[in-house]
């Protein structure tokens, strides 16, 4: 891609209406454009940014056995009448009537429209475990929107499903999830430590957030040490074994966010030089469930002895836009963005600092044709702008990679290659850059 057919209105002051850096950063690089409060157009480096993170969101889910569904936006308010939450859900719903006067809502969650696919679908135990996911855009009607797609009104949410048959199975399809989870945000660049979270009313110890640590955190977390530098199931993981063992590494030692947290028990089973605290952002949630919507809407099955068995459900949420927010709250610096390999919006930029020079293009047009060769997502910046304007856009929007072309360098063969994570610079021939960023890129793509 070239600059000069991109579209990329970036802004060199920071608007005031933002707060944090997620939202100034994503402002600033031309990433999203407010429509509303709390609603957001995303625009084409945004959009890049947020369909690869859905990409490995899906890719994890799939492996670990997940089917994908796509489930409406506008939901029937009988279904959540069904469930009992119509009335009780409050005024986050966006209520609708459509010209029938039926009454419809903008989705909130989907836990009302997937039980009644899943009773509709599926009648015997036989059927079973099923965990069916949905990536679709929600709406809540936050009172006070704010933080730009931190806490928006609309967002992209990815949201799975378990459908077992007993409490143990059930077990076992969590289990699943959280090594989903782990490997998930590993791959977007992100250490993500599962912490105990409420179960509510429904009791148990089957529920955990996922926290990244971050400076501009929306809470304080608490947590061992030895969490920042946990093990991340690998790629050849077998979902159909027993992965207790993974979520009893994870979750044996003590990780707790604010709410949760116990003073006394953190001095007394973490060693002082092992203690961590920080803020913290929650990028995902898994959550047992059980009974609490497939008994009201009668999603049973028959079971082994022909009698009918009420299904154990789990629910589990990632969302998807907020990602974006979150990996630059983690990841970033003066300068701008700093985005991982895995969802960089292009992974190299090639900086014509002369164009229209018949050298410089003629270098630039190679590297941006054998680049893409290569599978690699490269924008060739052709712009007529000063170096240090070019400098400045492609440090904001936070692409890996730097290859500077320039006349000087074309003469003695020479082109210049800057990292976006260290700010290392070298020297070398068009031809050396090439396989050396291939190689690092190619690298980064596979750590997990």
């Amino acid at each position: 891609m070239y600059l000069t057919r991109f579209f990329l209105p970036v802004l060199r002051e920071t608007p005031k209406e933002a707060e944090i850096v997620s939202h100034q950063l994503m402002l600033r690089a031309g990433m999203i454009k407010q429509s509303a409060a709390g609603i957001y157009s995303w625009l084409p480096l945004g959009l890049k940014v947020l369909k690869k993170i859905e990409q490995i969101v899906r890719d994890e889910q799939n492996r670990a056995g997940a089917v994908e569904v796509m489930m409406p936006t506008i939901q029937s308010a009988d279904l959540w009448r069904e469930s009992g939450r119509y009335e009780a859900y409050g005024k986050e719903m966006l209520r609708i009537t459509d010209r029938q006067e039926r009454d419809l809502l903008f989705g909130p969650t989907a836990e009302e429209a997937i039980t009644s696919i899943f009773r509709d679908g599926v009648k015997s135990y036989k059927d079973l475990p099923k965990n069916l996911y949905n990536i679709q855009w929600k709406f809540r009607d936050e009172i006070r929107p704010r933080f730009g797609v931190m806490r928006g009104r609309e967002f992209l949410m990815k949201d799975a499903y378990s459908f077992d048959l007993t409490k143990e199975a059930a077990r076992a399809s969590y289990q699943r999830m959280f090594v989903a989870y782990l490997r998930t945000f590993a791959r977007l660049g992100l250490r993500a430590i599962p912490m105990k979270a409420d179960t509510g009313p429904i009791g148990g110890d089957l529920s955990h957030e996922f926290i990244i640590l971050a400076e501009t955190g929306e809470s304080e977390v608490f947590c061992h040490r030895d969490l920042l530098e946990g093990a991340i199931p690998s790629a050849d993981t077998n979902f159909e074994d027993d992965l207790s063992p993974i979520m009893d590494a994870w979750t044996s030692k003590y990780a707790a966010t604010e709410d949760m947290h116990d003073a006394d028990r953190f001095k007394k089973e973490v060693p002082e030089d092992a203690r961590v605290s920080a803020r913290g952002i929650e990028v995902g949630h898994i959550f047992f469930f059980g009974t609490k919507y497939s008994e009201p809407m009668g999603c049973r099955v028959q079971g082994p002895d022909g009698q009918m068995v009420t299904l154990q459900m789990g629910s589990y949420g990632v969302g998807v836009s907020r990602l974006v927010g979150a990996i630059i709250e983690a990841s970033h610096d003066d300068g701008g963005i700093i985005w991982p390999v895995p969802v960089a919006p292009f992974e190299v930029a090639v900086i014509n600092l002369k164009a229209g020079d018949e050298a410089t293009d003629a270098v630039c047009a190679d590297l941006h044709d054998r680049l893409q060769a290569a599978g690699i997502d490269v924008l060739v910046d052709d712009s007529n702008e000063r170096a240090g304007g070019k400098f400045a856009t492609m440090e904001l929007i936070g692409i890996p990679y730097q290859i500077v072309v320039g006349p000087k360098g074309v003469k003695s063969n020479e082109v210049e290659v800057k990292a976006r994570i260290g700010g290392d610079r070298e020297t070398m021939a068009p031809e050396a850059a090439l396989a050396h960023v291939v190689e690092e890129i190619n690298r980064a793509r596979v750590l997990v």
